[in-house]
């Protein structure tokens, strides 16, 4: 990256931070290092030579030697990095030194110690964050639920039938061709839970039955309190142990059990609008990430769901991983999962979408329910997402009275969009008014149905993928829309 005079100074006016820095002389340069490697292992940025703290711009003497004393010092990076160097001369006659770093969220040391930045300070990496780093750098080939399962422990010890469910599930769905064979022990393989002749963690997980007392883990705590507090009084509280596709049943169940109905009578019809508090996918999305993404290390850890007066809280012992933050979570993005294989067959079982895309999903099944967006956290050694109530007073943009009259003609996915689609309208115009940010499910819920069903229409069908593509009624869809505008007066 080669900068002239003019974007230095403009870089220079933003003042240090988590990805620049100033140094007024190479004679820094030890403690310049360190902040090149703390951000090797961050988001990258500058380190400048011949800038003050204050940001003054007075440059130094250079020479090739100054320039092989910088390089010399970066070497004592581990492993090797080689960031550029360049510089740019001053009016006066002094040289502005620039570091541009690449950054990748690494594990780089400098004199044997790792940094990261803390704004714009330099400091040591914590220890906790060392060793989550280093098992990050170590979890595509080290990991609980690909090590050999616990001894005396046996394919017999695995529910066949949750087995040929899961292979009949992926099948009917598309997302597993017919195997050639059946058997339990090829359908392991296949799944890649039996390596080099030995059954791995992970199956045990999935399909394991009655051998917890090798696996304490593989348990749920589910709890309804009475109040807001945690302290209070339980109205249910409930325990099990099993595999993660019977814990996920165990967990819908409870919900199906305590989630309330928020619901209103229509002015002039005797007929309730019913919406739950929680929208069931969205709840069952983030229980099956619990599943996938907790950390099962611990015999002592536990999916847990605690359902209070103003909210519901599904717990997984864990942390973020791979630069993953809760602002990142609430837009579409790259998703690595720290139990693939356990993720693996929820997405084979239809269970979870693809990777990347659920905490998204989530986000939109609650805004169609009238939820606020739940939020993401992480608490000591665990991560929380919460779910709010909705509001009783929230009224559906569609009734449920809608709802029932078509509910064998429409969606109610397609119920929502038609009335947008009067005029031609954009796909992202539609995706707005919806206030949906998942494109692949808007598309897949929305906008196929409607079009399959010939409720609407493209105005340029022989060019479905055009940029100019607009979608509007076709007769039938108007003829909808009429008829149900004139039940609503």
């Amino acid at each position: 990256m080669i900068l002239n005079l003019k974007e230095l100074k403009q870089l220079v006016k933003q003042g240090e931070s988590d990805r620049l820095e100033f140094k007024k002389t190479t004679g820094q340069r030890t403690a310049a290092t360190k902040t090149v490697c703390a951000m090797l292992n961050g988001m990258g940025g500058f380190v400048l030579f011949g800038v003050t703290d204050k940001g003054e711009i007075h440059g130094q003497q250079v020479s090739a030697k100054t320039i092989e004393d910088i390089s010399n010092e970066i070497r004592n990076i581990e492993p090797p990095a080689f960031p550029d160097i360049e510089t740019i001369s001053l009016k006066s006659g002094k040289t502005v030194i620039i570091i541009h770093i690449t950054g990748s969220r690494g594990l780089y040391a400098y004199s044997g110690r790792s940094y990261i930045r803390n704004g714009p300070t330099t400091i040591q990496m914590p220890r906790s964050e060392y060793n989550n780093r280093l098992m990050e750098k170590l979890h595509e080939t080290r990991r609980w639920e690909n090590e050999p399962v616990a001894e005396g422990v046996t394919v017999s010890d695995l529910d066949d039938e949750e087995i040929q469910t899961l292979v009949a599930n992926s099948i009917r769905i598309g997302r597993m061709e017919p195997p050639k064979n059946t058997d339990t022990i090829s359908i392991l393989r296949g799944l890649d839970l039996i390596r080099d002749d030995k059954l791995l963690n992970a199956a045990v997980v999935l399909f394991g039955r009655g051998m917890w007392s090798y696996y304490p883990q593989c348990e749920i705590r589910l709890a309804r309190f009475r109040e807001k507090d945690r302290s209070a009084d339980f109205i249910d509280n409930r325990q099990y142990k099993g595999n993660a596709f019977s814990l996920l049943r165990r967990a819908e169940r409870f919900l199906l059990d305590h989630v309330p109905i928020a619901g209103r009578v229509i002015p002039g019809k005797m007929v309730r609008e019913d919406n739950p508090w929680y929208p069931p996918p969205a709840t069952r999305e983030a229980i099956a990430n619990a599943i996938c993404h907790r950390d099962y290390t611990e015999p002592g850890g536990a999916v847990a769901l605690a359902m209070h007066d103003d909210r519901l809280e599904i717990i997984n012992p864990g942390e973020f991983h791979f630069g993953i933050t809760p602002e990142k979570l609430k837009e579409p993005h790259e998703s690595k999962p720290w139990n693939p294989l356990i993720a693996n067959a929820f997405y084979r079982a239809g269970i979870i979408e693809r990777w990347g895309s659920g905490t998204t999903n989530i986000i939109d099944w609650c805004e169609e329910n009238g939820n606020p967006v739940p939020h993401w956290q992480e608490r000591t050694g665990s991560v929380v997402v919460t779910f709010i109530p909705i509001e009783e007073s929230k009224t559906p943009q569609v009734t449920m009275e809608v709802a029932m009259e078509v509910a064998m003609e429409v969606t109610m996915e397609v119920a929502r969009l038609l009335p947008f689609c009067e005029q031609p309208v954009s796909r992202r115009v539609l995706q707005e008014k919806l206030k949906l940010r998942n494109t692949d499910h808007f598309r897949k819920a929305y906008i196929l149905p409607s079009i399959e069903e010939g409720w609407i229409e493209m105005t340029i069908p022989d060019k479905p993928q055009s940029r100019l593509q607009m979608y509007r009624l076709t007769k039938k869809g108007k003829a909808w829309l009429d008829n149900n505008r004139d039940k609503k007066k």
